[in-house]
């Protein structure tokens, strides 16, 4: 009989004086049973394992070594107890090495700044917490720092904003490597968003008063979604949630965290995603159904966005 396919291997590395929750959300992404997924090798592992403390008071007991990082695909940094405190040497060499193996990286969270220590982030986006942002910046100028965003998907080094982020940062990778609707799958279960765009706002700094015009353009959003094929124009779209252009743009970015365009594009790539796992549909007509027109448009968004073409998408996600 043929050998089982081995477990893909995921290393968490913690830390003592973790916060229970950034550990958790790693975990319950990857280390659950989940329909339509494959079953992880979830390895939690410290520098010294052992017994360490949470910041909740109560301990955990971690049986693997930094030598889970040999062997991992993928390892997460779920967040760092103190930025002002450098990792150790040992860490920083061992991310190092599994990096140069190809092996990606994730930074939830503060776990950017260990990232940033070992010099993975050098010449790339990164974003991390926003509170920390400023001194972030400060300590690490050669990463091109993106504090307004939920996650930074840089390929090979991924990085996240803080808490709840850090479910959609493990939700993307999720998505990237198994499909949407594994994602959304998931995404159900824990009862959180399917797909919160990456580049959507960490926070408001408003918050939106609840008004007869706030129900109108949660009315206009959802209509959106179930018009994605519809050409749209601001002035239409201002006029069906009954405001000027000026107020309805500034009202979508405080509701959304983008631009109309930005989240417009963003939904029609996830739809069209969705229709290539699930459908035959031809990829021109997943294009118009879309709404993104043209099969060289839909091609070139795909590119620019996931760097594969629809094609490619399909063969990875349906086996043809």
């Amino acid at each position: 009989m043929p050998e089982a396919a081995a477990r893909p291997v995921i290393a968490v590395v913690v830390f003592d004086q973790i916060s229970p929750f950034h550990l958790a959300v790693p975990c319950v992404v990857f280390g659950d049973p989940h329909p339509g997924l494959p079953s992880f090798d979830l390895r939690v592992c410290a520098v010294t394992p052992g017994r360490l403390m949470t910041t909740a008071g109560f301990p955990i007991e971690i049986g693997h070594g930094l030598e889970a990082l040999r062997e991992a695909a993928t390892i997460i940094v779920p967040s760092w107890h103190d930025p002002a405190e450098p990792p150790p040497a040992v860490l920083l060499d061992a991310l190092r090495a599994a990096a140069g193996r190809g092996a990606r990286i994730v930074g939830l969270c503060l776990g950017a700044y260990v990232l940033a220590e070992a010099g993975l982030l050098d010449g790339r986006r990164a974003t991390t917490h926003w509170g920390y942002a400023q001194d972030f910046a400060a300590r690490y100028p050669a990463v091109r720092l993106d504090p307004q965003v939920l996650y930074v998907d840089e390929g090979a080094i991924v990085t996240s904003a803080g808490t709840a982020a850090g479910i959609d940062c493990c939700l993307h990778l999720l998505r990237m490597a198994y499909g949407v609707e594994a994602a959304n799958g998931v995404a159900r279960r824990l009862v959180v968003p399917p797909h919160r765009q990456g580049g959507q706002a960490q926070f408001i700094d408003q918050p939106l008063p609840g008004s007869a015009r706030d129900s109108r353009l949660a009315e206009v959003i959802d209509w959106l979604r179930a018009n994605l094929h519809q050409p749209h124009s601001l002035d239409a779209l201002a006029a069906r949630a009954l405001m000027s252009r000026r107020t309805f743009t500034r009202q979508f970015r405080l509701q959304t965290g983008a631009t109309v365009g930005d989240w417009l594009l963003a939904e029609r790539l996830a739809f069209s995603q969705r229709l290539l796992e699930t459908t035959g549909q031809p990829i021109e007509r997943i294009a118009q159904l879309a709404g993104l027109g043209s099969t060289s448009s839909l091609r070139a968004h795909f590119q620019r966005s996931f760097g594969v073409s629809p094609s490619q998408w399909r063969r990875s996600f349906k086996g043809g």
